[in-house]
């Protein structure tokens, strides 16, 4: 944890990859406190803002890639074990986590690997279900792209706002803040493009 404390105190290119590289597996890094924060210093003239989120969808599709790889060659059994285990609570991890994240893919298909990346508690977790599926890799790393580089530009944007706003002692605690009603918001419409989808495909095998 204290290395986790000096990478966030230390934000840079590298730090904000391997950061969100970490939070895409199952360490319980909050991306908001990575993307958001290099963003608040981009806005300030100390990093650019489009590199900051291009290294933060760089390092989460790195980190996608761990999880799905040890889904695809690992198999289920290997990963509840691992989940039930002390080191995977230690990482907030637990059974139920990984069975949800598998039901939310399991429901929503392909959708779920750019969705999932925007939602709370399933965004780390979703590509260990694509890899258990044998998702086609390319498919998986394109709709994670999609995913994670959404999530990063709006974290990007509210930290990019908050400078002019916000002094930086104040800045974790206001990011937080938002981060929650960001989030409703995400959900919300993730739940509306999901209605969408299901609709449109009903309608189509109507006809």
């Amino acid at each position: 944890m204290d290395i986790l404390s000096t990478l966030l105190n230390n934000l840079n290119y590298f730090t904000v990859f391997i950061l969100m590289l970490l939070e895409s597996t199952v360490i319980p890094v909050p991306s908001e406190l990575v993307v958001a924060p290099a963003a608040y210093h981009a806005a300030g003239g100390n990093l650019n803002a489009f590199l900051v989120v291009l290294f933060a969808t760089l390092g989460a599709d790195v980190g996608a890639t761990i999880n799905y790889l040890a889904g695809y060659y690992l198999g289920r059994p290997v990963i509840y074990r691992f989940a039930n285990s002390r080191l995977g609570h230690l990482c907030l991890l637990n059974q139920h986590k990984v069975e949800k994240s598998e039901a939310y893919f399991n429901n929503h298909g392909k959708l779920a690997t750019i969705t999932g990346r925007l939602i709370p508690g399933i965004r780390h977790l979703i590509s260990i279900p694509a890899g258990l599926s044998k998702m086609h890799y390319g498919h998986f790393i394109l709709y994670t792209t999609l995913g994670a580089g959404c999530w990063n530009m709006i974290l990007a944007i509210l930290g990019y706002y908050l400078h002019s706003v916000v002094p930086e002692e104040h800045l974790n605690d206001k990011i937080m803040e938002y981060g929650e009603y960001i989030k409703i918001v995400i959900i919300a419409l993730v739940v509306l493009a999901i209605l969408f989808f299901v609709a449109k495909k009903y309608v189509f095998r109507k006809r």
